[in-house]
């Protein structure tokens, strides 16, 4: 995966909110990413130095939006803006991940239907799973988010 943006430039996010280091691998329907774990995670906690287990979803999230923002800058496209709906059955091993492991966050359309979708994610260690969970997300169109954006709340 030669001359991809870095994953940053293609998350939607600015820093700090960028959780998620790096895109490993992606395809049509699958993605993978990594991070390593630091005191650089907006959500870290430096007292017990580990990053609380629940913070996983916004990682699993953000994976999807890096394969998101990969397939518009295929298509020459800005990366899109999403919408984390819900989670279904997140589960974790642990109830922190600790400082300096790398975590690998995988990714998989299950189904998608006119913006909505729902993917597969786990995060795992070495090898072993550490949390799964399934996301429904929503990338509306442009002109839908606009006029999200842009209604009179009177």
């Amino acid at each position: 995966m030669t001359n991809i943006p870095p994953l940053h430039d293609l998350l939607p996010h600015d820093m700090p909110m960028a959780l998620v280091d790096t895109l490993v691998e992606v395809s049509e329907l699958a993605v993978h990413c990594q991070v390593t774990v630091s005191e650089d995670c907006l959500f870290f906690d430096a007292e017990r130095r580990e990053l609380p287990g629940y913070v996983g979803i916004e990682l699993m999230a953000q994976t999807i939006g890096g394969w998101s923002g990969y397939h518009a800058w295929r298509r020459g496209e800005a990366s899109p803006v999403g919408f984390l709906l819900g989670s279904r059955r997140y589960q974790t091993q642990c109830a922190a991940f600790a400082e300096h492991s790398t975590l690998d966050i995988f990714a998989e359309q299950v189904l998608e239907n006119n913006g909505m979708a729902v993917f597969a994610c786990r995060i795992e260690q070495d090898g072993h799973v550490l949390a799964t969970s399934q996301l429904n997300v929503f990338v509306p169109s442009q002109e839908k988010l606009e006029h999200m954006l842009n209604r009179n709340p009177s």
